[in-house]
């Protein structure tokens, strides 16, 4: 009866210390995913704003050059 009481008890701290791992490792990654997150965020709005018109109804800056020459 003792040694089933112990060996519940090692097998609980065994199941907690491995879900503590593995959280640990999650949110090891939190930061680099919100870093990615941003990078992809600024580079849609810097995007986005390249193809809307100026104040005075402009396309980009380039959008007056004639290529065809």
């Amino acid at each position: 009866m003792e040694l089933q009481i112990v060996l519940a008890i090692l097998g609980a701290a065994g199941v907690v210390s491995a879900f503590l791992f593995a959280l640990k490792g999650l949110l090891d990654q939190i930061p680099d995913v919100i870093r990615s997150w941003r990078r992809v965020v600024d580079e849609a709005r810097r995007s986005h704003s390249d193809h809307d018109p100026g104040p005075e109804g402009q396309g980009p800056p380039s959008a007056g050059i004639d290529r065809s020459r």
